[in-house]
């Protein structure tokens, strides 16, 4: 393929232990974790009522993409959005299969809204008022590579920059026998045509990606989104080359330029 390239405006990160870009950078190059870390995001998109019904898979999927945004300085409702999830919320897709089998009548609105796979999508367009195209992807173990690959099309054609934020949740019930998940991750990035910020030029290419070595990939390794860490590890660190999987006998090449 023609080696597509963007600037990496702004990122955004958390898991548990690191909530936010500044603290798994910090960890990634000494191993240290923040104090007091807390245990679950709180996204200053939603109102108070709607932070406490929405499920962790959005609240980690809107914390880092308003984190990304206010760390490129652009409005989020100027941007165009790829969200990129490997399973949904496989919490709730448990719980929805369960309920349909055992007792139908009891199913969740709340949790029924939330069950489909664009819903972190559709809260941050709402949210922000966003009119601009969003796109929701799942590509398994690919996901995130795919969802790149995505975001870089859009800024090829007709987006000056584009927001790309990647996050999953664990596995629970019979599902988690046969997907496994474990925690909750997320990160985002603002990618622009120019500007300020390290440089990355991808290209897809033949051949199996490894699982990733660095500190950020060694510690989110159980969660489905894993397969995206090996890049923040290369940010973090200021490495200038990282693959990427991007399906069977494939991989996304990034080489990056560090600003």
């Amino acid at each position: 393929m023609t080696p597509l390239a963007a600037t990496i405006a702004g990122i955004g990160y958390w898991s548990e232990g690191l909530p936010g870009w500044a603290a798994a950078r910090a960890f990634a190059n000494t191993g240290t974790l923040p104090a007091d870390a807390p245990a679950r995001p709180a996204p200053q998109l939603l109102p108070p009522n709607e932070r406490r019904r929405a499920p962790p898979s959005v609240l980690v999927a809107l914390e880092v993409a308003q984190a990304a945004c206010r760390d490129a300085g652009l409005a989020p409702d100027s941007l165009p959005s790829v969200f990129i999830s490997t399973h949904g919320d496989l919490g709730i897709t448990d719980y929805m299969c369960t309920t349909l089998a055992q007792a139908p009548t009891e199913v969740s609105p709340t949790k029924f809204h939330n069950s489909v796979h664009n819903a972190a999508a559709g809260y941050w367009t709402i949210g922000t008022g966003c009119m601009r195209t969003t796109t929701a992807i799942s590509a398994h173990r690919a996901s995130f590579a795919q969802g790149l690959l995505e975001a870089l099309a859009q800024l090829a054609t007709d987006a000056d920059a584009v927001l790309l934020v990647g996050y999953d949740t664990w596995a629970t019930g019979l599902l988690s026998t046969m997907t496994h998940s474990e925690g909750l991750l997320g990160a985002a990035l603002v990618l622009a045509r120019t500007g300020p910020g390290p440089r990355i030029t991808a290209t897809l290419e033949e051949g199996e990606a490894g699982a990733g070595d660095g500190p950020l990939a060694m510690r989110g390794h159980a969660n489905a989104m894993a397969p995206m860490l090996p890049l923040f590890d290369a940010l973090a660190c200021g490495r200038d080359r990282v693959a990427l999987h991007a399906g069977a006998g494939r991989h996304l090449q990034l080489d990056i330029a560090h600003g």
